[in-house]
């Protein structure tokens, strides 16, 4: 059966990836990407698919309701993958209602958009959020979430996606409308904007400056191949079930400090450098506000229903990481605008 399936913010990281996901392996399915190309949104993540028959962008704000409604009555969508997000916690300390703007409105904006478009006929309809495990807040060194785990947000951005998460089920419970959600770890990968850890290490390694590190580098987070987070995304899509929520995680938990030694090794291998040049470039930083000490996912509930694992290890998909960020200089440079350095040195303080 062939349907037209939007997916929001499919410009972005995580989003581009998902977009080529769905573009290559469904053929015969219509994708429209819904993005408002801000400083994370980049087109240039898909130039190798840009031109395929099935694939249509159209440019908006998912705070802008009508046009959401020109755009389903347009394309008669049929499903939705919801990734549009404002998602760096240290913007939403500095500017917490654009959090709530895109990431709340946005996404009752799309949940009343299908109301209309789908006029309780929800046949072969899919409403699918992204979500994070930050919603779950901090845990200690033990344990895991899952997905009965209590919401306890600590940022606004955390919080804005918390929300986010409860307008989906409330929709779900009042009007029926058939939703799945899902709450991932953190991903890495090619096309992540460079104000992320990884990313930004890979940058400022490479042209010999400070690799910043909040407090310690204690805090620990489960790291997931963007690619493989994509094919989850496509197997919750197509086998999931309606109203239920899965966790997907690499089971790869790193400390930041560690990770960051780990990635100086490796740079220093590809960069050709004695190895421990790197390393001298770390240097530690006031620790963020609020900031949470441990996420770990127990996507065991995927796993065993679904049939998904992770492809990679994380060393293994570091590798791959680096050599793509190496390969694509020229993509990096393009996109670290005079605004992106202003906001770095103003978060960071360093020259």
């Amino acid at each position: 059966m062939n349907k037209t399936i939007v997916i929001t913010g499919g410009a972005g990281f995580i989003g581009s990836h998902v977009v080529r996901q769905f573009v290559s392996n469904y053929p015969d399915h219509t994708i429209v990407n819904i993005d408002k190309l801000t400083y994370a949104g980049n087109l240039e993540n898909l130039r190798d698919i840009e031109n395929q028959k099935n694939y249509r962008f159209e440019k908006t704000d998912i705070v802008l309701q009508d046009e959401l409604n020109e755009i389903f009555n347009k394309y008669k969508v049929q499903g939705v993958i919801h990734l549009a997000a404002e998602s760096h916690v240290d913007r939403s300390i500095e500017n917490p209602m654009d959090f709530v703007h895109t990431n709340v409105t946005g996404t009752v904006n799309l949940l009343n958009a299908c109301l209309k478009q789908w006029d309780n006929d929800y046949k072969g309809k899919l409403f699918y959020h992204i979500s994070t495990d930050e919603v779950f807040g901090s845990l200690n060194r033990e344990g895991y979430f899952v997905e009965s785990t209590p919401y306890d947000p600590k940022s606004p951005y955390s919080a804005s996606k918390a929300s986010s998460d409860h307008f989906v089920r409330a929709y779900y419970n009042t009007y029926k409308i058939p939703v799945i959600i899902s709450n991932c770890s953190n991903n890495y990968g090619p096309n992540q904007f460079p104000e992320k850890l990884i990313p930004l290490s890979v940058n400022n390694i490479k042209n010999n400056r400070p690799i910043p590190v909040y407090g310690k580098g204690e805090n620990i987070r489960d790291w997931l191949y963007v690619i493989d987070h994509a094919r989850a995304i496509d197997t919750i899509y197509h086998h999931g079930k309606k109203g239920q929520t899965y966790n997907i995680g690499g089971n790869n938990e790193w400390k930041n400090i560690d990770l960051i030694q780990l990635l100086c090794k490796v740079m220093d291998k590809k960069l050709g450098r004695k190895e421990g040049t790197s390393e001298k470039l770390i240097t530690f930083v006031k620790d963020r506000a609020g900031h949470d000490l441990r996420y770990a996912i127990d996507s065991s509930k995927l796993r065993k229903e679904l049939g998904w694992e992770p492809s990679v290890t994380f060393e293994q998909g570091l590798e791959m990481t680096v050599d793509w960020y190496l390969k694509n200089e020229g993509w990096i440079n393009r996109i670290t605008s005079g605004k992106y350095e202003t906001y770095y040195e103003k978060q960071y303080k360093l020259r």
